[in-house]
């Protein structure tokens, strides 16, 4: 495992392409409603990126079970937990989708997620909603510098699991970096004072993905989304953060999204 420690001028790099992240998800958040496809949340993913100087990441992201990622974000509606390919699903009123979304921008990557209601969501799914989100703010508040990665994932699981609610193993946060992915993992599960030490310069994308009943997941024959294996609902944030200052500085934004 070798992890990249990244200098403020880095940092800042990163937080450009975190902020247009924020912005990409909150043009997106816009055009939610009824009757609106996956395939055309995606068209303005894309469009309002690569307008903006920046490459969408995911898109030709590759798959060691499949083809590659073929859309500029993850569309993730109801019971599929992460890597949703859009295309001409309608969006129902009730629904919720998790749009993940990253980008590259001046040699740097920025990556976040959000769980948007559509319409009239029902009360039990908007408190799985509520409580994910909460969950991700509980782990970066777990990731102050000289504390460890596992100090991130037992908050965000204790949080979750005492609310009822299954935490998905088999995907994880990440290190991020001038790659997507960099080391080290940081799971949404663990214990504390384990894994590696959380110090200044270190760069994470903490991305708790939360469901209403079991844990359990499985693979669709598109050897990209993942769905829960019980058909209930799943919940999906994520937030890039750097250690800096002696503090976790978030360095993607929900801003823009919620003042709308």
């Amino acid at each position: 495992m070798r992890i990249f420690l990244k200098t403020e001028e880095e940092i800042e790099l990163m937080r450009a392409a975190n902020l247009l992240v924020g912005e990409t998800l909150a043009e997106i958040g816009k055009a939610i409603k009824p009757g609106v496809t996956t395939q055309q949340l995606d068209k303005i993913a894309e469009e309002y990126i690569m307008d903006h100087g920046a490459t969408p990441t995911f898109k030709g992201f590759p798959n060691p079970y499949g083809g590659p990622f073929p859309a500029s974000i993850c569309a993730s509606v109801n019971d599929e937990v992460i890597h949703g390919i859009p295309g001409e699903r309608e969006l129902q009123d009730g629904d919720i989708i998790s749009v993940d979304c990253g980008v590259l921008l001046n040699g740097f990557n920025g990556d976040s997620c959000y769980t948007f209601c559509v319409g009239e969501v029902a009360a039990d799914v908007r408190k799985l909603v509520e409580t994910t989100k909460e969950a991700l703010y509980i782990g970066i508040e777990a990731a102050q510098p000289g504390r460890r990665i596992g100090d991130i994932g037992y908050a965000v699981q204790r949080h979750c699991e005492q609310k009822g609610y299954g935490v998905v193993r088999e995907f994880t946060g990440h290190g991020i970096g001038k790659d997507m992915h960099e080391d080290p993992a940081v799971p949404n599960y663990g214990h504390r004072g384990g894994g590696k030490q959380i110090k200044s310069g270190l760069c994470i994308a903490i991305e708790p993905m939360i469901t209403q009943g079991s844990p359990q997941i499985v693979l669709m024959p598109d050897r990209w989304t993942v769905k829960t294996k019980d058909h209930k609902p799943a919940a999906h944030f994520e937030h890039t953060v750097a250690i800096h200052r002696g503090k976790v500085d978030i360095l993607s934004s929900f801003r823009g999204i919620e003042e709308k």
